[in-house]
């Protein structure tokens, strides 16, 4: 359970700010009106540190409790504005299209690539295929992982498949995530912007029915997942 001990708001109203902002497009001084309308006063700086506590937490949860993927995976990286420059955010999903794993870097090399595939190995399980575009720094990433299972002495290995028609679908996925993080016109600092992007990916899954649900709305769900 996340903790909200010491804040001056009810739960439900924080996670309320949290999963309005990370699943529809409005800035923070919107919801500071949107909030307003309902009954709550509070300014846009604080509506911007709930986001930023809160979503992570959120999104470590949700990675415990999504339902099971498959392991075919699809993976590709898009570009998000941070502090006026472009960094770049690896996401993956599976053959269906579920949320595998995701993380803004810096950087797109092979060590950011490695970095990625070994994040998203821990929280998903090794794969038994990946589709990638034709990036040498991916594939040199998922040789990487190759490696690892190679020196213990294993003999089965991650297939890698860089053919393109295969990669649209992570493509078309990015549009959703594109949608939302538009109207910011990028972020102000590298702390912020993993945050919100967390929070973005939670509301995503919740979109694509990754979680056990019995009628609830999205909201009641990404409730649910911070219980």
């Amino acid at each position: 359970m996340i903790d909200f001990k010491g804040s001056h708001y009810p739960k439900d109203v924080i996670l309320y700010a949290v999963f309005f902002y990370i699943r529809y497009a409005v800035s923070y001084r919107d919801l500071e009106e949107i909030m307003a309308e309902r009954g709550v006063v509070v300014d846009d700086a604080t509506l911007n540190r709930w986001v930023v506590k809160q979503s992570p937490l959120i999104a470590g949860r949700a990675q415990r409790q999504k339902s099971a993927t498959s392991s075919s995976w699809r993976m590709d990286e898009t570009y998000i504005q941070v502090k006026g420059k472009w960094t770049y955010f690896y996401r993956a999903v599976d053959k269906f299209g579920k949320i595998l794993d995701f993380m803004l870097s810096e950087h797109r090399d092979e060590a950011a690539a490695s970095a990625f595939f070994a994040r998203t190995i821990e929280n998903n399980g090794w794969p038994e295929k990946v589709v990638i575009d034709k990036s040498g720094a991916n594939l040199a990433g998922l040789q990487n992982m190759n490696w690892m299972l190679l020196l213990p002495g294993w003999f089965w290995l991650i297939e890698i498949l860089q053919v393109k028609y295969l990669d649209n679908m992570i493509g078309q996925d990015h549009r959703f995530i594109k949608k939302l993080t538009r109207p910011m016109k990028g972020f102000k600092s590298y702390q912020s912007a993993p945050a919100t992007l967390d929070g973005i990916e939670v509301a995503h899954m919740i979109r694509k029915r990754q979680f056990p649900t019995s009628g609830q709305s999205a909201f009641q769900q990404f409730a649910a997942i911070a219980a």
